[in-house]
């Protein structure tokens, strides 16, 4: 198996993973799985994986069944509580409780993702009901086409305020939104010209927002025809839009990006390698579902070069450790602790979204993602498959203090740790103080100080 980057055989990268005595599918990989694809499994996840085996976990993950009438009202009616108070911060906890909830783990996965690549921040659409409906578009995109889902989040009034497309007027065009759509959106930096943008931005007049949804207005509209990418007499947004995606550096673009999120945080894979990834993008329409599917299933995804090379976000370490622990919380604390260490859901920093990798980490970070976990496990609200942490583990029926901790490193970390860095945290377990809940809560918390735990 290749361990450098550079010498990997495209061919056998994206080919998918058939476990063998040298590569073993294991609880480990399954956990890998899990905390990529969604945020983190818990036991009975695993142990249904181990038996599922990778390809039938895959493909559960990639094509759930769909959600039940129970979980789609639930959400509904919590997005609406959320939203009666008409600060978007309320809507932080509505969306954590999706995550830690939703079947759909992959869906939600994604939706953050695009919050990302589409960034736009509450601080500008001071409407709460315009991000909240965002947010639904996002979701409702997520695994689907590329193409339909830029048409849609272009007219998208969230948007159209952030960029401040609702007032691009035909006597003075503006350009943030055109720049944006092919820079961070479509195709990266080095693949327009500014001729491109200005053109493009005229294509986008009139573009304007009435009681909270899209209109066009013709009046504030240049007619004129326009070239953008080489592309001759393109007269309106939509227009201009298809010629953004019909360009040959869209695929590729977002093909990297995704390898990003998903895969490893600071590799560079070369042209050769995304090729087969790239093509099949382009021949499926861009449908991104069918792309994770062959990205989940890979060789390269369940090898060392995958394996524990993404720093975990805040909201994917917090989400991650309920999901894995199959524990509640107070959202709205956790939805304040992940914004102290430099995540806050509807929030992104800029108009990039997070720089996300090895950004997360930093001394002051790492005390704090430190307190965020045990604000967590030591919340008074907190519990544990509905119980406490010592009825949790009790559950899973183990003999000694050092099985539980070894149970709790198959759930949360993402490298094999040794057993003597894990003494201090099993000898936590045996200490003769205080409660054994007590305890098990702090040798958690220990647990959760390792390096190791910071990782995906």
């Amino acid at each position: 198996m290749p361990l450098n980057i550079e010498t990997v055989d495209p061919d056998w990268a994206w080919k998918a993973y058939v476990p063998d005595d040298a590569q073993p599918w294991s609880r480990g990989r399954a956990a890998h799985l899990f905390r990529r694809a969604g945020f983190g499994g818990s036991e009975p996840d695993l142990t249904r994986a181990v038996a599922d085996g990778p390809r039938g976990t895959v493909d559960r993950l990639v094509h759930p069944s769909p959600a039940s009438a129970a979980e789609t009202a639930d959400a509904k009616s919590l997005g609406e509580s959320a939203l009666a108070g008409g600060n978007a911060k309320s809507l932080e906890a509505w969306w954590l409780y999706r995550m830690r909830n939703a079947s759909d783990v992959l869906l939600e996965k994604m939706t953050l993702f695009w919050h990302g690549h589409f960034a736009t921040s509450a601080d500008k659409v001071t409407d709460a009901r315009l991000m909240f409906e965002q947010n639904e578009l996002l979701r409702r995109h997520a695994l689907g086409k590329f193409g339909p889902f830029v048409q849609e989040i272009s007219r998208d009034p969230a948007m159209l305020i952030y960029l401040d497309s609702a007032t691009n007027r035909k006597q003075h065009p503006n350009e943030n939104y055109a720049r944006e759509v092919m820079e961070l959106f479509c195709l990266g930096e080095g693949e327009y010209s500014e001729t491109d943008i200005r053109e493009l931005a005229r294509c986008f007049t009139g573009w304007e927002i009435k009681r909270g949804k899209f209109k066009f207005n013709k009046y504030q509209h240049d007619e004129g025809e326009k070239t953008v990418l080489g592309a001759r007499k393109i007269r309106e947004g939509g227009e201009g839009v298809e010629v953004v995606l019909s360009q040959p550096a869209c695929p590729e673009f977002l093909v990297r990006k995704l390898l990003r999120f998903f895969v490893f945080d600071d590799v560079v894979p070369s042209d050769a390698l995304i090729q087969p990834l790239v093509e099949e993008f382009r021949a499926s329409d861009l449908d991104v579902r069918t792309l994770l599917g062959r990205v989940f299933a890979s060789n390269l995804f369940f090898s060392p070069l995958a394996l524990s090379r993404k720093v975990r976000s805040p909201v994917e370490l917090g989400v991650g450790l309920l999901r894995g622990l199959e524990a509640t919380t107070n959202l709205q604390a956790l939805a304040e602790g992940t914004a102290r260490v430099g995540q806050e859901l509807f929030y992104p920093p800029n108009v990039k979204g997070w720089d996300g990798g090895r950004t997360w980490i930093n001394s002051s970070t790492l005390l704090g993602r430190a307190n965020l976990v045990r604000q967590i496990v030591h919340n008074d609200k907190t519990r544990f498959a509905r119980g406490t942490l010592e009825e949790l583990v009790g559950g899973w029926k183990l003999k000694s203090s050092a099985e539980i901790v070894a149970r709790w490193c198959d759930l949360l970390l993402a490298r094999e740790v040794a057993a003597e860095t894990l003494r201090p945290v099993v000898s936590r377990i045996e200490e003769s103080g205080g409660t054994r809940e007590h305890r098990l809560r702090e040798a958690l918390c220990l647990l959760c100080t390792l390096p190791e735990f910071q990782l995906a």
